[in-house]
């Protein structure tokens, strides 16, 4: 079948069945099938699909229809320019936590050398794409399940992030993996920052969220408990005596949760609630006391 007509049809099927961004989905998933770009999509709609690339589409097209994430299918999601292996054991990146790298930056990069520690990496998402950008930075990332930080690690390995070099010494190593997610073994207030994406939606909630999400996404990467706001209520002391004074917790939230969180700071310095694209409060940062 002609390339043109292998799309149309899986666009038509989508449509059909409901599936969020058709178009986009049978784009995506026909690129991932035949290694390609967009450009060539549309470059080449008369390109005959062999039997073997016909039967690995209409299988990747029959998982989408059944709801699983395109990005678990083709094992990847992109997060801040980074292309990132993605698994059914982690959360699947998403834009909006960009708006956390956004607030971390200004502040880190008045650092000389600052320290981070990434709670609950998942993928590494957060924690490779500030290795990115702050290069002479030493970020932990710490996550309780093995999968994830095989994950991680993996990640980290593809995309060259784990060492810092210099031409006059080794290269020298500044990302670390822990096995855990609240900071347990880590130095007490020995970092600048603790950033976290932390389950945060309540089980109360769990009718509102896409059933994709229910169905396949890690459960205890969403879901913190009856209100949402359990793993933070955890993870707030943890950073505190994580954190240097005068440090800074700065992790992903909902509107649904803000004003929980702004009440479970109480105490911290320089409280701040960022809105995303759409208005709805999605990152809070919080200061710890200088004494």
């Amino acid at each position: 079948m002609p390339l043109r007509d292998s799309l149309q049809s899986a666009i038509s099927r989508f449509t059909a069945d409901h599936v969020p961004s058709p178009r986009l989905n049978a784009e995506l998933l026909l690129m991932f099938t035949l290694t390609c770009d967009r450009a060539h999509l549309y470059a080449h709609p008369e390109r005959e699909l062999t039997k073997e690339e016909e039967s690995r589409y209409n299988e990747a097209l029959i998982q989408r229809s059944k709801g699983v994430p395109t990005q678990y299918i083709t094992g990847h999601q992109e997060f801040w320019g980074l292309d990132l292996i993605v698994s059914p054991a982690v959360l699947i990146p998403r834009p909006e936590t960009e708006h956390l790298i956004e607030t971390v930056l200004p502040l880190a990069r008045a650092i000389a050398r600052p320290k981070i520690a990434d709670v609950g990496t998942g993928s590494g998402a957060i924690a490779l794409a500030l290795a990115k950008e702050l290069p002479q930075a030493e970020v932990h990332a710490t996550d309780n399940s093995p999968a994830a930080l095989e994950i991680a690690e993996a990640n980290a390995a593809r995309l060259q992030l784990e060492f810092r070099t210099s031409p006059t010494k080794e290269p020298e190593r500044r990302l670390f993996f822990h096995d855990t997610d609240l900071l347990t073994g880590l130095e007490a207030g020995a970092y600048d920052f603790v950033v976290s994406n932390p389950p945060y939606v309540g089980e109360l909630e769990e009718d509102t969220v896409q059933l994709e999400v229910r169905r396949f996404e890690p459960r205890n990467a969403v879901f913190a408990g009856p209100t949402g706001l359990e793993s933070i209520a955890n993870l707030i002391p943890a950073a505190r005596a994580a954190l240097k004074p005068g440090g800074y917790l700065i992790m992903e939230i909902s509107g649904t949760i803000a004003h929980g969180v702004r009440a479970l700071l109480d105490g911290w310095e320089n409280i701040t609630l960022t809105n995303d694209l759409q208005g709805i409060p999605r990152v809070a940062s919080a200061g710890k006391p200088q004494s």
